[in-house]
């Protein structure tokens, strides 16, 4: 164990005591001279978590709009997005193992008490923002699906914290099945969907191919932040270093290294399928409404209206919103225990688990319902989007102490990042930074 040293900032101030998610800590068995098999199925999960965040309702806005207005060409935007999340939750993997602690409390342990403050504030305005986007799209779904207000729909999605709690009472693994079932309900409604509006397959592969029109489009690269902003999450760089702790394998260097390696591999599998549904998403828009002439969809009510008259499939509208309906579901299962990870990361305080995630659903639902209420679905549309734009511009206060922690040798010893994967971390750091000012400029202007 590393000697605390509190007057330093080259190395951790342990507390062995403070394990993230304390009730999970280690709960989860890793066979450890099992097959291979066995041992990735044993680290399955936790991917499949973060995943989810890259599949929100907050994706379906950008997507949509990318795919009615500029058909295929932006599939090379989604494919980049996710390849700098392969990249980027292998380095939170690399956090959680290594250093026994999330990037709540890497953060908490190496800046002053006011920066890791000011970090905690900005940070529970993204969770909050995304919380919302997730509370919104669930709302949206039971609307287009049984007719519910908005509202009540709203209202409906705070149930979902009495879900979490039974299923944490039972153990950490049957939330992970849950939550593994609805990305594959997800998963078959969209393939249903791909089925349906039969996608032009050479125009989607040179979609895949980065163009130079997207950068000198004004409009393109607008969206095109809007959908980095939604693919890469923050509050999923601190939510994976705390879940990857959920296993049991040796804390030595031989345990970190294979606990690495399959933590690893999980979430690179669970991220190409959200690839996957993201690109579906867009492909369904290009293939449906930009190919139709109906390029001003964005809003997910639109796009639930339009899809069976124009696919002549019956079931593709219901299909779209149940599909929805299990992304809004899903994402606030992982974004409650995200502020949870945060909370008592950058505070080291401990609430019990059911009244931090009731303030959660608080923050958030309070104003979805007033929106809801004053404004109707253009507002909420609005606030969907509004949420994505707070997301993105809070990305890099999240993803630059990550990639410094881990390209710190006092800080990961031996599991420190290669000069090649710091490199390419630097380089995604700088692409995020700068997008995102661009973002702030537009906002600023108007």
């Amino acid at each position: 164990m590393i000697t605390p040293r509190p007057n330093t900032s080259t190395a951790w101030r342990t507390n062995s005591n403070a394990h993230s998610l304390p009730e999970a800590y280690a709960t989860v068995s890793v066979p450890m001279h099992g097959s291979r098999w066995r041992k990735l199925f044993a680290f399955s999960g936790p991917g499949l978590m973060v995943a989810v965040g890259y599949m929100d309702p907050g994706n379906w806005a950008t997507d949509l709009a990318g795919g009615a207005q500029f058909g295929y060409t932006l599939l090379s935007v989604v494919l980049i997005s996710n390849l700098m999340a392969i990249l980027l939750q292998h380095l939170s993997v690399k956090l959680g193992v290594v250093a026994q602690r999330d990037l709540a409390q890497a953060c908490r342990d190496h800046f002053s008490a006011p920066v890791s403050f000011c970090l905690w504030v900005l940070c529970e305005i993204a969770i909050a923002a995304c919380d919302l986007a997730e509370v919104i799209g669930s709302a949206i779904a039971l609307n287009l699906l049984f007719g519910i207000p908005l509202v009540w729909g709203v209202c409906i999605t705070a149930v979902d914290v009495l879900m979490i709690l039974f299923l944490q009472t039972k153990g950490w693994r049957y939330l992970e099945a849950l939550v593994a079932g609805l990305v594959l309900l997800i998963g078959l409604c969209f393939g249903y969907e791909m089925i349906v509006s039969r996608p032009d397959l050479p125009e989607l592969l040179r979609g895949l191919m980065p163009s130079t029109q997207i950068v000198a489009n004004p409009a393109m690269l607008y969206i095109s932040i809007g959908i980095l902003g939604a693919t890469v999450m923050p509050h999923n760089l601190y939510l994976h270093s705390a879940i990857v702790q959920t296993r049991d394998y040796p804390r030595d260097d031989a345990g970190k290294s294979l606990a690495i390696r399959y933590a690893t591999a999980d979430s690179t599998i669970a991220l190409l399928f959200a690839f996957f549904i993201n690109a579906a998403i867009l492909i369904l828009a290009a293939s449906t409404f930009h190919k139709s002439g109906h390029q001003d969809v964005a809003g997910i009510q639109d796009a639930y209206q339009l899809l069976t008259p124009v696919l002549g499939a019956s079931l593709a509208s219901t299909v779209f919103a149940v599909a929805l309906l299990a992304s809004g579901q899903n994402s606030t299962l992982t974004g409650t225990l995200a502020g949870q990870v945060v909370m008592e990361g950058f505070l080291n305080i401990r609430l019990t688990p059911w009244l931090r995630r009731l303030i959660t659903r608080l923050i958030a639902i309070i104003p979805a319902v007033i929106v809801a209420a004053l404004y109707g679905a253009s507002g909420v549309n609005k606030l969907l989007i509004l949420s994505q734009v707070i997301l993105s511009l809070q990305l890099s206060f999240a993803v630059v102490p990550l990639v410094w922690f881990t390209s710190s040798k006092l800080k990961m010893g031996r599991f420190v990042n290669s000069p090649a994967l710091a490199s390419a971390a630097c380089i995604v750091t700088a692409i995020i930074v700068a997008l995102n000012a661009y973002l702030l400029a537009q906002i600023f202007q108007g």
